[in-house]
């Protein structure tokens, strides 16, 4: 049976219940109704006989119907909140070493500055107001017993208005309640911060390099500069001492509040209050070194170890070496743009290396051992005889590094270009001259297609130039 009188605190699956009387913020004395709605208008909340099973074990927020027909027939639309501690996807006895850690990780993923969604803004605001109540042990422990409504009052998520309770000292003697558990939370007048914790920006860095460093690795030497917490202030934007006091506009709740009254009652909306800017908090007198903003631009040296096998183009990613973060938030990451300088004798595609080697026209039509160079320093190829101007060869793993598994390689290949002498001495072409004459012989004796291909390219060396005279 429930209570002749007054109103019950909202805890586990328990229901808030409203008579029609108390519409406006007169609490009714009487009972609560026998059937689950009979009210219409605005007046549509449910009784306390509201099926529990039907409710998940977290706090719900009763909003009434937005037509008046369905208001008629007892229609009430139940939203459940989001729990903090599955925003943070921590278990609700986690450790708070678990809780930072958490934060982090899911902060990097979804600031409005790395996280192009368009609700990303939006999540990152539901994920920095879960840490801010979770990482402190008082706002947690009252979470813990009444959920959302004891660290921040029960300002509905869409902003207050009609489809939802803006605060819950429109019910009456449950916020008088709550004043005495939480000093007047419930009534919109908490003290704990609304901004929470801002992660520092990440920074950007393009670095030129050697061709052989991006693909053996190696060390660098780097200059950033980047914010860092003011160590005068630890960040607090304070003067060493002195302590902030409570926003008197907006009583330390970081919002205003502003009430507009119709024929179908009072409605109220909030917006960041302009005298702390949502922080519920004022600051008198400015630490010196930062002049309040907690952070100063400094000059930093790193010596940045670049991984085998990087390209031009790749990306390093360098933690915690971007700007710090305001109000205990973690510090941005440094990333690291690679450009690679070109090479004179190699070049890159991929895993790859390209490569040419020029031998005169007696190597390639006699074929012979050569040295050539690659990445990985000289070795011996064999020319097979008869080899055409652009022949391609291949040099197995003697390309690059795969990045992330040094010992996979690429290839190395190397094309072929051969040296055809503009001048003759009189020996030489005769020598030669006598070179194709033999071969035109033999052709004709042995019917040799050979001999004929030979003779309209232009003799024997008709494949590597013009015929010789």
């Amino acid at each position: 049976m429930a209570p002749r009188s007054g109103f019950v605190p909202v805890t586990g699956e328990r229901l808030l219940w409203r008579s029609r009387g108390s519409l406006g913020g007169v609490p009714s004395r009487g009972l609560p109704p026998d059937n689950p709605i009979r009210s219409g208008g605005w007046g549509a909340f449910c009784s306390r006989r509201f099926s529990e099973r039907a409710c998940p074990a977290r706090i719900l927020r009763c909003t009434p119907a937005r037509n008046r027909a369905s208001s008629r027939r007892g229609v009430l639309s139940l939203r459940a909140e989001e729990d903090y501690y599955a925003r943070l996807g921590v278990s609700r006895n986690a450790a708070a070493d678990e809780i930072r850690r958490a934060f982090r990780q899911k902060a990097r993923m979804l600031h409005p500055d790395v996280n192009k969604a368009p609700n990303a803004k939006e999540e990152f605001q539901k994920l920095s107001e879960a840490y801010e109540v979770l990482s402190d042990e008082n706002l947690r422990k009252r979470y813990d017993m009444f959920g959302e409504a004891g660290v921040k009052g029960a300002a509905a998520s869409s902003g207050g208005g009609p489809t939802g309770f803006a605060d819950f000292a429109d019910l009456g003697g449950l916020g008088d309640i709550f004043d005495q558990f939480f000093g007047g939370a419930a009534s919109g007048r908490a003290r704990a911060r609304r901004s929470g914790p801002e992660p520092g920006e990440d920074l950007r860095l393009d670095l030129e390099i050697d061709f052989e460093k991006a693909i053996f690795g190696g060390e660098e030497k780097i200059r950033i500069s980047h914010l860092e917490t003011c160590e005068t202030c630890s960040g607090s934007g304070m003067r060493p001492g002195s302590s902030p006091r409570m926003c008197t506009m907006c009583g330390g709740a970081g919002v205003v509040t502003q009430v507009a009254r119709t024929p179908l009652g009072a409605f109220q909306s909030t917006q960041t209050c302009p005298n702390c800017r949502g922080a519920g908090e004022v600051v008198d007198e400015y630490c010196g070194t930062c002049g309040g903003r907690g952070r100063v631009q400094t000059q930093k040296q790193l010596m940045l170890t670049i991984p085998a096998g990087v390209d031009d183009g790749s990306r390093l990613r360098v933690r915690s070496e971007g700007d710090a973060g305001t109000r205990g938030g973690p510090p941005g990451d440094l990333y690291v743009y690679i450009k690679v300088r070109p090479h004179p004798e190699f070049r890159r595609e991929d895993l790859d290396i390209y490569s040419e080697f020029t031998v005169s026209y007696l190597d390639a039509i006699l074929g012979r051992r050569i040295r050539v160079n690659t990445i990985h320093g000289p070795v011996e190829v064999s020319l097979p005889p008869g080899t055409q101007p652009g022949t391609v060869l291949r040099i197995a793993d003697k390309g690059v590094p795969k990045l992330g598994s040094p010992t996979r390689r690429g290839h190395h290949y190397l094309t072929i270009k051969v040296s055809i002498p503009k001048q003759l001495s009189d020996a030489e072409r005769k020598l030669i001259e006598e070179l194709d004459r033999l071969r035109k012989e033999d052709a004709h004796q042995n019917g040799s297609a050979s001999g004929t291909d030979d003779k309209k390219r232009g003799g024997i060396f008709g494949g590597f130039g013009p015929k010789m005279k």
